[in-house]
């Protein structure tokens, strides 16, 4: 059973910091991929930041030099690091994997919920 499970999410004030951690439970083998997303209410879900299989990394830029990933691959754990929140940021992050490329599946997590109060 593929698995992707999010933590670290909660409430932080506006100006505070979170680090979202995403856990393959090692059912999902070398995603080419790995990404956050968000959704807040009445909102289509978008993506965040992207870590590739080859360390390149892309940010929204709406979270850019606020926000940051990477990967620690003996522990199947991919991170975001989240500095300087701002309410807008309140969302239930979504952490994904890709697998393949003809097709791409893509797997993910249930999600973590952050709150940014001002």
């Amino acid at each position: 059973q593929v698995q992707l499970a999010e933590s670290g999410g909660g409430l932080v004030q506006a100006g505070g910091s979170l680090r979202l951690s995403c856990t393959n439970s090692g059912s999902i083998s070398d995603p080419t991929s790995v990404s956050w997303s968000r959704q807040s209410p009445g909102n289509k879900r978008v993506l965040v930041a992207t870590l590739t299989s080859s360390s390149h990394t892309t940010y929204a830029d709406s979270v850019k030099g606020r926000f940051t990933i990477w990967g620690d691959a003996a522990k199947s754990a991919v991170y975001l690091q989240m500095d300087n929140l701002k309410p807008e940021d309140t969302a239930v992050y979504y952490c994904s994997a890709t697998v393949g490329l003809n097709p791409p599946m893509i797997y993910w997590g249930q999600g973590t919920q952050v709150t940014v109060s001002s």
